[in-house]
């Protein structure tokens, strides 16, 4: 399905705020609009074609699937990124969407109670601040507030990238070419966009040692706005109710081992024999979910991992989100790091061309990136020991822990002040003015 809209825009955000620049007053002459692509359609892709949209680019976004996918697991917006959706528009929507749950329950091996805490004080968010969402509520705000603004090309994916002249030659695999100025690949931690510029994604992949599955199946507990999370060494098992009673629940199996599935990366029956294995002797809920594993329809697998490059672009094209610097899941950032790096890029290439906006992107984005995923090893890994020694180390820090956390969260998810950037005038040959304002990193 494709859909397209003619290119709008205005000068200012929903709420009426006006964006203002990021560097030192100037005036210059707007080029032309010029096309550029971004592959893939979920929360970095989406919030990229938002912003630049809105700094005079005329966007085109392929996304393989054949609609932007709705449903997964809660998703969590924190500090710096509050901000981006915010100057989307969208914060009321998300606020309105927030998961909110009450408690999250930690269960020893035969089911007992070790500690039941706030989810706060685990995540290290703050509360009233931060959101968690649905996945699926998080991308269908983003692509309702740019729908109507850039061309979206359902089903379709990028087959091949061509350098060798002005500009980026695109085949695409539903047939046809097309030449664009810049390309940007927003396609997710297995992204082809990198494979195609810098090689095989394990120069890149960072394995933290640990597999997992995720999948709805039925309430049959009747959780209600909570986490019920089951552990073993080297094993967790975890029920994660994001409603009131609803009949379904997220589902959550991960298991420590020392070296990545590749085989099974791809096949989901190699994919569920795996998980089966790995908790055939657990007890709690878990022989109920692996029944449901067997039959479910929404199953994602992957492993525990980060990418980490040396660089995020190559020639006129870039990577940005999980494609450029996944963090895992044990930090809570991915989607954050999605959204603040799509604006940070946009805003580098309000006023500059492809290369000096890339190399400004990297400069002003990177010690943000790095100091998230450096989280990696606080909190969210410590919810997965692989050892009894450990395993009894993080019960007694869960029984010591406050019910209520500090209001400001982890120092890192706020550590980067937003640029803002002036958006051009859509009529004939606009002027574009910027000026500083803010940016940078304000410390981890």
């Amino acid at each position: 399905m494709n859909r397209t809209h003619p290119l709008t825009g205005g000068q200012h955000l929903r709420d009426g705020r006006p964006l203002t620049g990021s560097h030192p007053l100037r005036t210059a002459r707007a080029p032309r609009r010029r096309e550029v692509l971004i592959s893939g359609a979920g929360i970095a892709g989406s919030a990229l074609a938002f912003w630049l949209h809105r700094a005079g680019y005329a966007v085109t976004v392929v996304e393989k699937a054949a609609t932007v996918r709705s449903g997964g697991y809660p998703v969590d917006v924190r500090g710096t990124a509050v901000d981006v959706v915010r100057r989307m528009g969208v914060l009321p929507r998300l606020r309105d969407a927030h998961v909110d749950s009450r408690r999250i329950t930690f269960l020893d091996g035969d089911g007992g109670e070790v500690a039941s805490v706030d989810p706060h004080a685990v995540a290290g968010s703050a509360a009233g601040r931060d959101i968690e969402v649905r996945r699926g509520d998080l991308t269908d705000a983003l692509h309702s507030v740019v729908r109507d603004d850039v061309e979206f090309l359902f089903d379709d994916s990028v087959a091949a990238l061509d350098q060798s002249g002005q500009g980026v030659d695109v085949t695409f695999r539903g047939g046809g070419s097309r030449t664009f100025a810049m390309v940007f690949g927003a396609d997710g931690m297995h992204s082809r966009t990198r494979e195609f510029l810098f090689g095989p994604e394990e120069r890149f992949h960072r394995y933290l040692g640990h597999c997992f599955a995720g999948f709805t199946m039925r309430n049959t507990l009747g959780l209600s706005r909570e986490i019920m999370m089951w552990n073993t060494p080297g094993r967790a098992a975890a029920l994660y109710a994001v409603g009131n009673n609803d009949d379904e629940v997220h589902a959550f199996l991960d298991f420590a081992r020392p070296e990545p599935p590749f085989d099974a990366f791809r096949d989901p029956g190699a994919q569920r024999s795996l998980v089966a294995s790995v908790f055939a002797d657990a007890g709690w809920e878990v022989p109920g979910m692996l029944a449901a594993l067997r039959d479910a329809d929404d199953l994602f697998f992957d492993g525990v991992s980060q990418i980490r490059m040396p660089r995020w672009s190559s020639g006129r094209v870039a990577l940005v989100g999980d494609a450029a610097y996944a963090p895992s899941f044990l930090t809570g950032q991915g989607s954050s790091l999605a959204l603040v790096g799509a604006y940070m890029l946009a805003a580098s290439l309000a006023d500059r061309d492809h290369a000096e906006g890339f190399a400004a992107y990297e400069r002003g984005t990177r010690g943000f990136v790095t100091a998230n995923q450096d989280l990696v090893g606080e909190g969210g890994a410590s919810l997965f020991p692989t050892t009894a020694r450990a395993l009894e180390r993080r019960n007694a820090m869960l029984r010591g822990l406050r019910t209520l956390p500090a209001a400001e969260g982890r120092p890192a998810y706020s550590a980067l002040a937003l640029p803002d950037f002036t958006p051009v005038d859509r009529g004939s040959q606009p002027m574009v003015t910027t000026r500083a304002q803010g940016g940078g990193m304000s410390g981890t």
